[in-house]
C-alpha cells in the first residue's frame, strides 16, 4: 500500500513524536508514506475566517501539488475510485484539506478564484481528484485490526487508556471521517487490539479549546480541566490522542491547569501511533518518547518497558501570562466516579 503523506507544520516541531512514530508504524505494517514535495502550512483553523480567498489558495496549493505528484503520475497512490490518496495525521490539517476539496467542488466561483490565484504559481487543482484521509481512519479501514494484531509482539497488558478523539476529525461530516460523529469507537477498538485496557471516557469528542489558550486562558483551562478530570475519574494511566493540538493543550498546559485549579493531574498525553509502536516491540526512543512534557515513565514501567531507552524530555518553553480574558463559565464539580 502506498499513500501520499502530508505531515503538516506541527509534526515538524512540537508534534515530532507523532511523525516519528507514524513512520515507524508504517514500516512495521508495510505501507509506504510518500511525503508531498514542497508542501506548505494548511493555515490552521482560524485563517478561513480572516481571508477566505487567501486561505483556500493556501490549502489549494497543497491539493494542487498532491494532484500533480500523486494523481497525474499515478505511482500506486490511487484509490479504487481513481482519486489520489493523501494521508494527514493532524486532525486540523485533515479538516482544512478535506473541507477545501469539498467546497471547491460545490462553489464554482470559489473554485475559479482559487485556481486563478494558484495559476500565479503555475498550479491548478481539479476538485475531487485527491482523497484526503486521516491516518487513524486509513489504518483501521485499510490495514485492519487483524493485520495490526498480527504485528503485536509485546501487548500493553495492564495499561489503562482513555481514548481521546477531539472534535475536528469527527465533525463536520465531509467524507473520510470515522463511523460516528458523537460516539466513535475506532480508537478504542485499535487500543484493545494492542492489548491495553480501554477505560470509559465520556468526553472523548469534546473540544480541548484549540487556540483558546491564546485568547482566554480562563476558558481554555476549564476546557482542559474537564478532560483531565474525566480521565482521572476513570483511573486512566494515559490519554491517547490523534491530534497535535489536543496533545499540546493537554500536555503543555497541564501544569498551568494544576496551578489555576489547585489540582494535581499527572497524566501523560501520547499519540496512538506511539502505543502501536510499543505493542509492536519497538523501543520507546524510536517512537518519540521523552518529548512529552508530562513524563510517560510510569506508564512505560507499568507495561515493563525501559524508560531509560526513551529520549530526554524536551523542556517546556515559558509562555506569556494573559492578564485579561473572557468570563469563565462556572461549572459545578463533577461527583467522583469509580471504575
Amino acid at each position: 500500500m502506498k499513500y501520499g503523506y502530508y505531515p503538516g507544520c506541527s509534526l515538524e516541531r512540537n508534534a515530532a513524536a507523532y511523525d516519528i512514530s507514524t513512520r515507524a508504524v508504517a514500516r512495521t505494517l508495510g505501507f509506504e508514506l510518500d511525503e508531498l514535495d514542497d508542501w506548505n502550512c494548511c493555515g490552521a483553523t482560524e485563517y478561513i475566517a480572516i481571508n477566505k480567498l487567501a486561505a483556500y489558495s493556501l490549502i489549494g496549493r497543497n491539493l494542487a501539488l498532491a494532484q500533480q505528484q500523486f494523481h497525474a503520475n499515478g505511482n500506486g497512490h490511487l484509490a479504487a475510485d481513481g482519486r489520489a490518496q493523501l494521508i494527514a495525521p493532524c486532525s486540523a490539517c485533515f479538516l482544512n484539506l478535506r473541507k477545501a476539496d469539498r467546497y471547491l467542488q460545490e462553489d464554482a466561483k470559489l473554485r475559479d478564484t482559487t485556481n486563478e490565484a494558484l495559476a500565479a504559481g503555475g498550479l491548478h487543482y481539479d476538485p475531487g481528484t485527491v482523497f484526503v484521509r486521516h491516518l487513524l481512519e486509513m489504518i483501521v479501514n485499510d490495514v485492519g485490526y487483524d493485520e495490526v494484531k498480527r504485528h503485536v509482539t509485546k501487548p500493553l497488558n495492564g495499561l489503562r487508556v482513555a481514548s481521546y478523539y477531539g472534535c475536528l476529525l469527527v465533525r463536520p461530516r465531509l467524507g473520510g471521517e470515522l463511523s460516528d460523529a458523537e460516539y466513535p469507537t475506532e480508537l478504542e477498538s485499535l487500543t484493545k487490539t494492542l492489548g491495553a485496557e480501554v477505560v470509559d471516557f465520556p468526553l472523548k469528542t469534546h473540544c480541548c479549546g484549540g487556540h483558546m489558550t491564546q485568547i482566554s486562558a480562563e476558558v481554555a483551562y476549564e476546557l482542559i480541566r474537564r478532560l483531565l478530570q474525566n480521565a482521572t475519574e476513570y483511573r486512566a494511566d494515559v490519554i491517547v490522542t490523534i491530534c497535535p493540538m489536543c496533545q499540546l493543550n493537554l500536555d503543555a498546559y497541564q501544569t498551568r491547569v494544576n496551578q489555576h485549579f489547585g489540582t494535581n493531574f499527572n497524566l501523560p498525553i501520547l499519540y496512538f501511533t506511539q502505543l502501536m509502536g510499543l505493542a509492536f516491540g519497538l523501543e520507546p526512543k524510536t517512537l518519540g518518547f521523552g518529548k512529552e512534557i508530562v513524563s510517560a515513565e510510569n506508564a512505560l514501567i507499568k507495561i515493563q518497558r525501559s524508560p531509560e531507552s526513551a529520549a530526554a524530555p524536551a523542556p517546556s518553553r515559558p509562555r506569556k501570562k494573559k492578564e485579561e480574558g473572557l468570563p469563565m463559565p462556572r461549572m459545578p464539580e463533577d461527583e467522583e466516579v469509580t471504575a
